[in-house]
């Protein structure tokens, strides 16, 4: 994981502390909306907890795949466009080295005991 402070801003840009934020959901609290589990899972992105990424999702994906994009970024901003119950519409500014990699989309989330979960998501 990265050296990130529980002290500084949460990545997700609520304005609170990460370890007021984010960081209880990396830790085990269940995200109560799919909103919730779309922030944390762009703040464990950016402090490099790819296991809460694979946790939080309907299939599994390569996690060295995942490490070296989390390792390689930084997540500079995310930004909602807007949000129902089961899909979150974002903006996120990542910037790989001088590349700017940043992308719109669309994810979808399913609920199944008790949790939300990434399911899916589409680039606009």
């Amino acid at each position: 994981m990265k050296k990130f402070s529980p002290n500084n801003p949460c990545p997700c840009g609520s304005g609170k502390k990460y370890k007021k934020c984010c960081q209880i959901y990396h830790k085990g609290a269940i995200a109560k909306d799919a909103l919730t589990l779309m922030k944390s899972r762009f703040s464990a992105f950016a402090v490099g907890d790819i296991a809460y990424i694979i946790k939080t999702s309907t299939f599994q994906k390569d996690f060295d795949d995942l490490k070296s994009f989390s390792d390689m970024c930084e997540f500079r901003r995310l930004e909602i466009l807007e949000h129902s119950e089961d899909s979150v519409t974002f903006r996120a500014t990542i910037f790989c080295g001088e590349a700017d990699n940043s992308f719109t989309e669309k994810s979808h989330f399913i609920y199944q005991d008790g949790r939300w979960f990434y399911e899916s998501g589409e680039i606009l």
